[in-house]
């Protein structure tokens, strides 16, 4: 495996630019088949930036005070080629997983994205899903409540509410280490959520299929004490081993509530 020693790689990334006027944001679910993009009315501005490589300090990251969290957790299902056999498989040995790391009392994963790379593909549908190259957070306030009320029976939805919750990934490379299009995470403790500055990004150079990233997309906990979302994007690393195989990964989205 190529080195993980390198300590930082510079970047470019790209970031969301909202519409003039106090128009609202908006992006189609699925892209134009010819030309790969999807129809939006925000434009984008690609910022450079230092990204540091975390390998030997990840215990210094972690869910609460950062928004992320890595952990090193071989997964028994390996395969990830067939959906039924991922929620069969790979969701409960997940979900016991996340209740290790988090303390939580009831997990319940309600989707994941398989990506891999198809340099010179177009198509991105969701069976052919590429690494994302945009800064963003998957869910706002509003729609991680709608997520519980969406995912779970209406007789629980209410009384889970009262208690705090998060929306959670957990993404980890699949089959090869991830040194082509890795994936760089902001810490929280370098964002304003009112203003939303010009993150600093972190990343885990070389991350193995025996290796996870929870990343925290929400909590319902917004006093100021801990992370509530963490900004991620995949990144062109220039100082990548050309003969690196192209990246797979698979990410899970769970709700994880608490007691």
């Amino acid at each position: 495996m190529a080195s993980t020693n390198i300590s930082s790689t510079p970047a470019t990334l790209s970031y969301f630019v909202p519409p003039e006027n106090g128009v609202r944001a908006y992006q189609r679910i699925n892209a134009d088949p010819i030309t790969g993009e999807r129809e939006h009315n925000f434009t984008r501005s690609k910022h450079d930036a230092v990204i540091e490589n975390v390998r030997g300090k990840e215990d210094q990251y972690t869910i609460d005070n950062s928004g992320f969290q890595f952990v090193r957790s071989p997964a028994k299902h390996t395969s990830f080629n067939n959906d039924d056999e991922i929620e069969k498989e790979y969701y409960p040995e997940s979900i016991d997983l996340l209740k290790k790391l988090t303390g939580a009392s009831r997990v319940v994963i309600f989707d994941h994205t398989i990506r891999r790379q198809r340099p010179g593909e177009i198509d991105d549908t969701p069976q052919k899903r590429q690494p994302v190259s945009q800064v963003h957070v998957d869910q706002t306030t509003k729609a991680s409540i709608a997520r519980v009320h969406r995912h779970l029976p209406a007789e629980d939805a209410p009384r889970l509410l009262e208690k705090r919750f998060q929306i959670i990934n957990l993404w980890r490379p699949i089959n090869v280490p991830a040194l082509r299009w890795p994936l760089a995470l902001c810490d929280y403790r370098s964002v304003d959520p009112s203003k939303d500055p010009l993150p600093v990004a972190l990343y885990l150079r070389g991350m193995t299929p025996e290796e996870a990233v929870l990343i925290k997309c929400f909590d319902s906990v917004q006093d100021g004490s801990v992370a509530v979302f963490t900004p991620h994007t995949g990144f062109e690393d220039p100082t990548t081993p050309p003969d690196a195989p192209n990246r797979e990964s698979i990410e899970l989205r769970a709700l994880v509530f608490y007691d």
